[in-house]
């Protein structure tokens, strides 16, 4: 099984740039106005079309569950090796799970996030999280890129 998602970017090399780095994947098809990822771990298809202008979205992210804290860092060091990184949690408790996860920002202002669950909490969050406040602050994982 797979997830498709089909995203729209005003800016297709920087858009299959920025994927092929996050997901750690080159594209299956390129086009002058299209690409399609094909990836099964994580098990998605991704469609990216150039458009000429892209609405972002401020109300929602994205992420990709990994198994281990070893592949979260992974994805970190390769996110951060060409600036990509906006951060890096670590051992922190969010939205009910303590966590590690880095995150990232595609061209079209779309957040992303790779991450592991170390154990599920009965806390939203920690006093010093920088995750989702559930007193109604935001804070980085849910705030705007």
């Amino acid at each position: 099984m797979k997830t498709h998602l089909n995203l729209g970017t005003t800016d297709l090399d920087r858009s299959i740039s920025f994927y092929s780095t996050l997901l750690d994947a080159k594209p299956n098809k390129v086009l002058p106005n299209y690409a399609l990822f094909v990836i099964d771990d994580p098990g998605i298809e991704l469609a990216l079309d150039l458009r000429e202008s892209v609405r972002r979205t401020t109300d929602a992210h994205f992420g990709i569950r990994v198994e281990t804290t070893g592949e979260v860092e992974r994805a970190s060091a390769r996110l951060s090796a060409v600036g990509l990184a906006s951060s890096i949690e670590r051992e922190e408790t969010c939205c009910y799970a303590n966590q590690r996860k880095v995150w990232a920002t595609d061209p079209e202002g779309r957040r992303w996030e790779v991450y592991t669950v170390h154990e599920e909490t009965d806390d939203r969050d920690n006093l010093n999280a920088t995750c989702c406040s559930s007193d109604g602050a935001t804070r980085s994982c849910c705030a705007e890129g």
